[in-house]
């Protein structure tokens, strides 16, 4: 009777792994199911991640309620600010947060290898830095739209975590290499964790400027949090001005605006680190989305709102990316008239909006009292406009019969292609008549009265022309107060409405003023006062205007809110529930089916069974975060135990030293959320902090934590037992060395390019060739970093 061996290739390299005897295993099979497994366990950890940062979000969410200097009679006003201030929250929880995977590596690895430096650890801490610094800075250089820039805010911490980043790896080679080679001392390990608290306390004092002016800048940042507050709820004002650029747009129910709105909310609210990367954790993890996704329904309500900005909104309304406007196309005049005997009609088709892609449409006459072939030549055709092309002219033949008829008309519809990146606007259908005379024609009201609710933002009043279309034609109108207000109830204007040669109806613009209040039905009068180019004015040359209290209108505004309310609670980082938290845990995006695409759900198959464990783990909400914060602590040690043995034993089947693992596969698997979440944060926040201010902070962290706390632990035992602490310099001492001179490299190019102007002046982005070489230039440094670091593992460079 034979036996499985108790030891085989690779059987040694694991603390917990492997479970099961895997000696008759094809090594090629072996090696693929830890990868498998090594990458599977990458998205346990970025799940848990997500829920540990949820903790911490929640524990450094609390306020207090401060008063500031005011202009007001009391002398000061108050305002709700967070108890922990941002820049300390970045270095110790947040930092903790995105490196907690790297830092307990570190100290597992020696714990369970009785006390012995290991060779995983450190070199992911290495090979994170490096993967962070020089990688992730020089995606967000490049990823920045052209012509856009993003410049640090807070740049003074900023400086003092550079300086600190690279002290830690200076230090380390002091410790490895100069002071004592291949061992650490117990001071120096006690060294090495107390930068940790002494980075903190620096960047605070230049956070807050205790040695500076006063911080002006600080209490700008009260403030900013304090409108941060604000917007967690909707505003109705922000809802009632929504619905004036939607006016009557028919596809604009309840559920579709509050979408609408709680995403252009979201995306305008500025968020920390924890945010972007929680958020990039869920997409990569087909989880809840942190932002608000829109619907096809949602998105034509969006195309709407640019049509509105397009003709002349308050830009500052919302702030829409230009790369997501679609062009707009549609005719120049919602009518036209042609006289018969001219033969010919030139109908107008323009676009806006986009105007740098290919937009490919149909245009086809549709009878209507004018029948094709007998007074027009029908007319189906393709159209396309260019790049940059802006105006499409389109000629009807008008059919001259010479018998006499009434005025006729047919009209011309335009559809477009599918998979254009367009939309229709107001007016995809023009109305075309046939006139028998050539007379300039008699201008008028269509009718006597106008009827508008309060809440319609603008009352388009239509002046029309009869009797003749002949010539450009401008007539001249005012308004007159009788118990509406001009400045108060709508704007006393008057102007003029100009008639082109063979146009038919004009719309006079009047902005109703929406005041929010329950009012009597108010009105005002507007007059046509004088024609020009031989025209006459007919008997309606005068209309009154009646203004509607709206209390459907407020009602409607109420729902909107509600439901408002209702999505941006839904994209809170942590829930309240156990409940809830199985409840998305269970579903696809969340339960949000109507946005989940295929790829949601191929992740959320994948990841599943830890999504339904880790909704085990307490939610945030319960003993303000502290009991979630500690459990998914625990949780992330587990997995990082797990991964630890993965790599090892992945490896060694495949003839990779831990060096060479740990700084490749290891340093990416732990390092790509961060990736994700730089790249989203430095495209939606107006400064690069967010993006690349928090990486050499965290650098720093994982040195003085990662292996600070470790070494302390270390040291203490083996200076109990009367020998100091070994960690053989070799590799690890090379690659801190070749690591420390690409950083300092990265970082003088940062700082170059803040100040000088072929770069853009600032960190992130700026003119095309600058961006992409400085992107490339950063990135190349990595990977000379890796080939480097592996080439001195494997002795083909000599070192320490």
């Amino acid at each position: 009777m034979t036996t499985c061996p108790t030891s085989y290739t690779c059987s040694d390299k694991g603390l917990i792994l492997p479970l099961v005897s895997e000696a008759t295993w094809p090594i090629g099979a072996r090696a693929t199911i830890y990868l498998i497994g090594l990458l599977w366990s990458f998205m346990a950890i970025a799940i848990i991640a997500d829920i540990f940062m949820s903790a911490i979000a929640q524990i450094t969410s609390y306020t207090q309620r401060v008063k500031i200097p005011d202009a007001s009679e009391t002398g000061y006003k108050e305002i709700e600010v967070r108890r922990w201030n941002g820049t300390v929250a970045n270095l110790t929880l947040m930092a903790l947060g995105s490196s907690a995977p790297e830092i307990l590596l570190s100290i597992i690895e020696i714990v369970f290898n009785d006390f012995k430096s290991g060779e995983l650890g450190p070199s992911t801490v290495v090979g994170s830095a490096a993967f962070n610094l020089m990688v992730i800075c020089g995606v967000c250089v490049i990823g920045i739209p052209s012509s856009e820039t993003r410049r640090i805010k807070k740049l003074k911490v900023f400086a003092i975590t550079a300086v600190f980043s690279v002290l830690a790896y200076v230090w380390l080679i002091i410790i490895l290499v100069v002071n004592t080679p291949d061992f650490v001392d117990l001071w120096e390990a006690i060294v090495t964790l107390l930068l940790f608290p002494i980075l903190v306390i620096f960047a605070y004092i230049l956070d807050k400027d205790y040695f500076g002016s006063s911080s002006v800048d600080d209490e700008e940042a009260g403030l900013e949090v304090d409108n941060l507050l604000s917007q967690e709820h909707a505003d109705k004002q922000v809802i009632v001005e929504m619905l004036r650029r939607l006016k009557s747009n028919p596809d604009a129910d309840e559920k579709e605006i509050a979408r609408l709105t709680a995403h252009l909310m979201e995306q305008n609210q500025p968020h920390d680190r924890a945010w972007y990367r929680s958020n990039a954790i869920r997409k990569m993890t087909g989880g809840t989305p942190l932002t608000t996704p829109l619907t096809d329904k949602s998105s034509e309500l969006l195309e709407t709102l640019l049509i509105a900005e397009e003709a002349g909104g308050d830009p500052d309304f919302i702030h829409l990316s230009e790369g997501g406007k679609k062009a707009i196309i549609e005719f120049e005049s919602p009518s036209t008239a042609v006289i018969e005997k001219e033969g010919r009609v030139r109908i107008n088709i323009i676009r806006h909006g986009n105007l740098d892609r290919r937009v490919i449409f149909r245009v086809e006459t549709i009878d209507g009292t004018a029948e094709a072939t007998s007074d027009y030549k029908p007319l189906k055709e393709t159209k396309v406009f260019e790049p940059k092309e802006t105006l499409l002219p389109i000629d009807i033949e008008i059919i001259d019969d010479n018998v006499w008829e009434p005025d006729e008309v047919f009209f011309i519809r335009m559809t477009l292609e599918p998979d254009q990146q367009a939309v229709l606007g107001k007016h995809p259908v023009t109305q075309v008549t046939i006139l028998n005379d050539d007379e300039p024609g008699t201008i008028q009201f269509a009718n006597p009265s106008f009827l508008f609710k309060e809440s319609v933002g603008c009352a388009q009043i239509k002046v029309e022309r009869s009797n003749g279309c002949d010539g450009r034609i401008v007539a001249k109108w005012k308004t007159k107060d009788i118990t509406a207000v001009g400045g108060r109830d709508y704007e006393n204007t008057s102007g003029e409405v100009v008639f082109e040669h063979g146009e038919l109806t004009k719309m006079i613009e009047i902005n109703i003023k929406d005041d929010l209040e329950f009012e009597k039905d108010e009105n005002f009068e507007v007059d046509l006062i004088e024609v020009d180019g031989g025209a006459k004015l007919g008997k309606l040359k005068r209309c009154v205007v009646t203004i509607v209290n709206d209390d459907e209108f407020a009602g409607f505004v109420d729902r909107i809110a509600d439901l408002t309310n209702a999505n941006l609670d839904a994209l809170r980082v942590g829930k309240q529930t156990w409940a809830k938290q199985f409840e998305e845990a269970l579903n696809v995006n969340g339960g949000d089916l109507e946005t989940a695409t295929a790829f949601s759900y191929i992740l959320h198959f994948m990841t599943f069974g830890f999504k339904s464990i880790f909704a085990l783990i307490p939610p945030a909400t319960i003993w303000g975060g502290w009991l979630c914060f500690i459990v998914s602590l625990c949780c992330i040690g587990l997995l990082t135990a797990i991964v630890a043995d993965l790599a090892n034993v992945f490896g060694c089947l495949i003839g990779l030293e831990p060096e060479v693992t740990a700084i490749t596969f290891v340093a990416l698997g732990t390092s790509l959320p961060d990736l994700f979440a730089s790249k989203a944060a430095s495209t939606m926040e107006k400064h690069a902090d967010s993006a690349i201010g928090n990486v050499t902070g965290s650098n720093s962290v994982n040195v003085f934590l990662g292996l600070g706390l470790a070494w302390v632990v270390a040291s203490i035992y083996w200076t109990s037992q009367g020998v100091s602490f070994e960690v053989p310099a070799g590799s690890l001492g090379f690659s801190v060395v070749v690591f420390t001179i690409c950083a300092i490299v990265t970082l003088i190019l940062i700082v170059v390019r803040r100040f000088v102007g072929v770069f853009g002046n600032a960190e992130l982005g700026g003119p095309k060739t600058p961006k992409m070489i400085s992107g490339i230039f950063m990135i190349s440094l990595w990977l000379v970093y890796v080939l480097l670091a592996s080439l001195q593992t494997y002795e083909y460079i000599e070192g320490f």
